[in-house]
This record gives structure tokens, C-alpha cells and sequence, in this order.
């Protein structure tokens, strides 16, 4: 006998009750909520192969309401995917495939690392975006290489983050009309019914945005449900939401509709009052044969699979420079010339030695390497301008164009950030976002996020510190270089001229695992000399740039950014009062604290202790590299408003004092 609708939708219940049970902790209420929705998704819309879980055209589903993360893994479960019921018994417990919350990097078939809510909603925009421009790219006539839904599960935690109002905003302006999202609409939250902190007309603040909205969706009706996905899969102009009333905790007798059921374990009494209730006999864990055949019946991944590689081999006949584009693209794999044309432009900028800003030799190495990287796609939280972003090719991706590369974000970081790290996820792209440095507080967790999940986002900041004089200490990051480099698989980048510019954008453009982060000047730079082994030492994040006398090392100036030229300046000084000064410029401190311990030895030798480091940012960050007798010439307090000279010398961050630090140790 085939297993019924109800009986699909109530294994996803009960493995969500049973696991979050076993482990004494999670949440068990949305999944018990969600569940009729993810069963007419997931058995009669959503397009994927669990025996492919990276199939590059299949749907993404995300899962912004993380917390829910049973649901994911019983659907996961119940679909086939490599998730065997062992991984769900061990869910939150160490090493396991089953976080309490879901992790890309952990489970197959996890698009997105979500828990910071509405985070995976300014995933998927981008994940849309990148569906919607490859697809603008790629598509020729009846052939639709690029053609897949991103479907979304949030919650009312998730729409009243401000990051779900930036990338919904955004997503109505770009006309994604391949994105669904499902709002749980059950009025309940940690702290109990949302009357009394949500009141807003969420459909009518989507409708504002430029979505379609279908409203007032019976959660627990299968036949509404799946008449509101084909009402939403019909509207292709615009990005749909699916108002959907349900009831947290569905079918527990004594917690459903309650807070108590959002976040702790039913316990021992409700789980088996709920089996009654729901009629569900099975022992922990226990998943009907008939359940599982229900689940896998229709099940056609591999044959849409094979249906689209036999498309894609008659597109490749016709197209093949396409062709052989796109598998490049979605396998992440750069041109094969791209290190040859990077060296070749490192080598003719070292022998030219540009003086400009940072800034201006990041938008230098924007238009040398992005028209050998048709992936790369660009954009700006409203300082295109400021940030130097634009290059020469851009093109905007509203334009309609097949080669659109260019995001206008408008003022929204964090929206920003986490739709980069979206279209990373994606596959296709290599995106690069951008504001001023001291606006990264702006869309922190989702730069954070980048690092965790983690996907290949480049950020890039300029205005790095003081030295953008008059703006004021409001715009003057003093703390974020230090911020930044404490997240764990986070490269970040602060260059002392146009050649280091140029290879932290090569090293960013190559990087795969991981977000990198560009931290560029306002204010011009000196050009440094360099021999070939020092050119390429800057991509081991920290070299000997200059010694006064080779070979003796009386004292070790550290320096980054706009305080190198600084630091030389003081080693020629010290050299006239005998004291052999070697400067070492570390524009990542990130990569060069990853070499092995007989480079880093080479370069700040242990022996050698008499020791400072010099940056226009907070100190404590740099005793890890002089030691507690050594000395740092930096920021304690917050910048002010005035020209950058006088503010390097009003705060102390002078070729006198790097000479005076000096000389007090012996």
C-alpha cells in the first residue's frame, strides 16, 4: 500500500522530533510546522538529484529559518541523498553531517550555512541573480542550458532582520522571477506571540517591493499549497511570495502553537501523546518501507539529469566556445592564461612604479585582469565612484546584456555582502562587492559568514584608515583591519602600493575555500623597489622589503599599507645612527602567519628582537609579531577630522617615532 500525503509529510515530523529528542536540544516546532510545505515542494516542484547532489542545473533550496534544520535533514533523508539515518541520530553531536544548523560544507545537498536569520533569504537573491545573468549569458534558442528555481523557507525572525527588507528590496528591483520563498506565517517567535513586536503587513511591504504575493495560504492543505507553487512558478517577471498561516509544533497535543515548542524537546510524555495524535506508531527512527518508496517514487533527478547532459552535449556542437565556458565557470576553474597575464602585469607595473592611491591600483588591476575573467561580476554599496569599482567593461545587471558584471546595490552592505556570498555559492560567477572600509561593521556577519560557509567572495574597502583626513573619525576605521583578521578563514589584504595591489587581487582572484578581503588607501602611495625574489615573496604575505645592510639585522620595522614608506623612511634614518634597520611589509598578515615556520623565521628572525610595527590602526593586534618589549605605533582612540597629514601627526605615526621606538631598545 502507497503511503498517503499526510503519512510523507509526518516522517519529516517525526525524524525532526525524534532527533531533536535524542539530542536534548534544537527545535523541533518549525519543522513540525513546515512539513506539509516541504513534502508537496520536494515531491511534486523542486528539480534535483540526490545521486548528484552538485548538478549544476539543478533548483537550490535554502533554508534561511536554520534553526528548522531537522527539516532540511529529513528531507535530505527521505530523498536519498548520502545521509543515512545513523548521521540523523547523531544530529548535533560532534563530526556529525547534522549541525544544529545547517552547514554546507558538512552535508551534501546544504546550498547555504544559515542561522543568522535572513541571511539565507540575501543568499538565494544572489543565487537567483546568478541564475537569471548566466542564463541572459548561456541560453540560445531551445536551448535553456541555464534554467532552475531557488526556492527559500524564512520565518518571522527572518523578515524582521533588516537584511531580509535590503535583499527583498533588491530582488523585486531585478525582476527575479525564478525565486519562491515560503513565509512560515505562524505568529510565534522565542519570545512568545509576535503581536507584540510584528506587526508589519508583511504582504503588502513585498508587494511595495515590486513580488508577487499569494496570500493567505492554508500551511497544512497540500492541495492550496501546491496550487500556490504553480501560481508562483507561472509568474516569471517578478520573485514570489508565498504567505503560508500554519501552526508551529503541529500535531503536538499540549505545545502546538506555543513558544514553549520553538526551541527545546517535546519530552518523553508529548512525544508519545503527539504519535497518537498523529497517528504515526513507528519507534524512533522507524521509517515505514512504503514512507520511504512514497518519498523516492518520484524521484526523476538522474533522468532530468541525463535529459539535460544530452541537451548540453547538442548545445556544445553548436556552441562549443560557450560551452567549454560554462563548464569552466560552474567547476570554479580560472582561465588557463590567468597566471601568465597576472605575472606579466605585476612584472610591468613593478618596472613602471605607478604612484597612486590604492584604491585607483585596485581599479588598475580591475581593468587588467577582469576581460580575461568573463566571471567575474562587480558591484558597490553606492560608492562605485569612491571605492573605484567600475572598470571599463562593466555592465549593469539590469541592462539586459549577456555579459552583464556590474551590481549598483544601492546603501546596503550587508544586503550586499551576503547576496556576494550567494552568488558564489551559486556557481558561475567570482563576485567582488565593496564599501569603505569602516562600513564592513555594516555587513559584518555576513562577511563573517563568507569565511564560514564558506564561499569565494572577494570584499573590497577602501578608505583604510586615518588617512582619509576630513571625513572625521565617523568614517575613519581605527579597529576593523584587527576585526577582520580575527575571523577565522578570512584573508585579508592591505597593500603598500600598486604592485601589492595588484598581486592581493591575483591571490584573491585564485583563492578557492574562502572569502578574501582587499583593504585599499584614499590617499596616494609610494612606489617600492623590488628584486624578482621579493616580487614574488608578497604573495607569502609578509617579505624583507628593504635592509640597510643586507644580511645584519640590528632591528625589525613591521609595517603595512600607507605606514610602509613610513617604515623605510625610518630604517634609511636609523642607518645613519648605525643601527642596520630591516622592514618588512606584510600586506597579509592572514597568508603570512600560514607559511612554515622556517620562512617566517627568515623574514622577522627570532634573534632579532628589537622590534616594532607601525600601522594607522589599533595596536594590541601587532604584539603577536614584536613581543611584549617590543614596541607598535598605532591608534588608541578614534580618529578626528582634519587633512591626513596633520592627523598622522597629531596621533603619533611619524618617521620620528618609529625612529624613537627604535632606538629605546637594545
Amino acid at each position: 500500500m502507497s503511503a498517503s500525503r499526510t503519512e510523507l509529510a509526518n516522517a519529516i515530523r517525526f525524524l525532526a522530533v525524534d532527533a531533536v529528542e535524542a539530542a536534548k536540544s534544537g527545535h523541533p516546532g518549525m519543522p513540525m510546522g513546515m512539513a506539509d510545505i516541504a513534502e508537496v515542494l520536494w515531491n511534486d516542484h523542486y528539480t534535483h538529484n540526490p545521486g548528484n547532489p552538485r548538478w549544476f542545473n539543478r533548483d537550490r533550496f535554502v533554508l534561511s529559518n536554520g534553526h528548522g534544520s531537522m527539516l532540511h535533514y529529513a528531507l535530505l533523508h527521505l530523498s536519498g541523498y548520502d545521509l543515512p539515518i545513523e548521521e540523523l541520530k547523531r544530529f548535533r553531536q560532534l563530526h556529525s553531517r547534522t549541525a544544529g544548523h545547517p552547514e554546507a560544507a558538512e552535508t551534501p545537498g546544504v546550498e547555504t550555512t544559515t542561522g543568522p536569520l535572513g541571511q539565507g533569504l540575501a543568499n538565494a537573491v544572489g543565487m537567483a541573480l546568478a541564475e537569471k545573468l548566466l542564463a541572459q549569458r548561456f541560453n540560445r534558442p531551445e536551448f535553456d542550458i541555464v534554467d532552475h528555481m531557488t526556492w527559500v523557507f524564512l520565518g518571522d525572525g527572518c523578515l524582521m532582520e533588516g537584511v531580509s527588507h535590503e535583499a527583498a528590496s533588491l530582488a523585486g528591483t531585478w525582476g527575479l522571477g525564478k525565486l519562491v520563498c515560503f513565509w512560515d506565517d505562524n505568529r510565534i517567535s522565542i519570545d512568545g506571540n509576535t503581536d507584540g513586536w510584528f506587526t508589519d503587513d508583511t504582504a503588502a511591504r513585498f508587494e511595495a517591493y515590486g513580488w508577487q504575493v499569494i496570500r493567505h495560504v492554508n500551511g497544512h492543505d497540500p492541495v492550496e499549497i501546491d496550487q500556490a507553487i504553480r501560481t508562483a512558478k507561472a509568474e516569471t517577471a517578478r520573485p514570489t511570495l508565498i504567505c503560508c498561516r500554519t501552526t508551529i509544533g503541529f500535531g503536538s497535543p499540549n505545545k502546538q502553537g506555543k513558544e514553549s515548542v520553538h526551541g527545546a524537546p517535546l519530552g518523553k510524555d508529548e512525544v508519545a501523546l503527539t504519535r497518537e495524535r498523529l497517528n504515526w506508531p513507528h519507534a524512533p527512527f522507524d521509517i515505514p518501507a512504503a514512507v520511504y518508496d512514497g518519498w523516492r517514487a518520484n524521484n526523476t533527478g538522474t533522468v532530468r539529469e541525463d535529459a539535460w547532459n544530452r541537451l548540453f552535449d547538442r548545445y556544445a556542437e553548436l556552441y562549443p566556445q560557450l560551452a567549454d565556458e560554462l563548464v569552466r565557470r560552474s567547476k570554479g576553474r580560472l582561465p588557463a592564461d590567468f597566471d601568465a597575464v597576472a605575472e606579466a602585469y605585476i612584472a610591468k607595473l613593478q618596472a613602471e612604479g605607478p604612484v597612486v592611491a590604492s584604491r585607483k591600483a585596485s581599479q588598475m588591476a580591475i581593468e587588467a585582469f577582469a576581460p580575461h575573467l568573463p566571471e567575474l561580476i562587480g558591484g558597490s554599496a553606492d560608492l562605485a565612484h569612491s571605492n573605484l569599482t567600475l572598470w571599463k567593461g562593466s555592465k549593469s545587471a539590469t541592462s539586459g546584456d549577456a555579459d552583464a558584471n556590474y551590481v549598483y546595490y544601492g546603501v546596503r552592505e550587508f544586503g550586499m555582502s551576503a547576496i556576494a556570498n550567494g552568488l558564489a555559492l551559486h556557481g558561475g560567477f567570482l563576485p567582488y562587492d565593496a564599501t569603505f572600509l569602516v562600513f564592513s561593521d555594516y555587513s559584518r556577519n555576513a562577511l563573517r559568514m563568507s569565511a564560514l560557509i564558506p564561499a569565494n567572495a572577494i570584499h573590497v574597502f577602501t578608505h583604510d584608515s586615518i588617512g582619509l583626513g576630513e571625513d572625521g573619525p565617523t568614517h575613519q576605521p581605527v579597529e576593523h583591519l584587527a576585526s577582520l583578521r580575527y575571523i577565522p578563514n578570512n584573508e585579508v589584504w592591505r597593500p603598500c602600493d600598486a604592485v601589492e595591489s595588484a598581486v592581493a587581487w591575483s591571490e584573491a582572484l585564485k583563492r578557492r575555500g574562502g572569502p578574501s578581503c582587499l583593504v585599499f588607501s584614499r590617499q596616494n602611495l609610494a612606489h617600492q623597489p623590488r628584486g624578482a625574489q621579493q616580487l614574488a615573496d608578497i604573495a607569502r604575505g609578509g617579505y624583507v622589503l628593504f635592509e640597510a645592510k643586507p644580511g645584519v639585522c640590528d632591528a625589525v620595522l613591521i609595517a603595512t599599507g600607507s605606514e610602509v614608506e613610513l617604515a623605510v623612511q625610518a630604517a634609511k634614518r636609523l642607518a645613519e645612527h648605525g643601527v642596520s634597520a630591516r622592514v618588512v611589509s606584510m600586506p597579509s598578515t592572514t597568508v603570512f602567519d600560514r607559511q612554515d615556520a622556517a620562512y617566517r623565521d627568515a623574514v622577522l628572525p627570532p634573534a632579532c628582537r628589537r622590534r616594532v610595527a607601525v600601522e594607522a590602526g589599533t595596536r594590541d593586534f601587532w604584539y603577536k609579531y614584536v613581543g611584549l618589549d617590543g614596541a607598535v605605533i598605532g591608534m588608541d582612540s578614534f580618529g578626528a577630522s582634519a587633512p591626513a597629514e596633520d592627523l598622522y601627526r597629531h596621533f603619533g605615526i611619524t618617521v620620528d617615532a618609529v625612529v624613537a621606538a627604535a632606538s629605546r631598545q637594545r
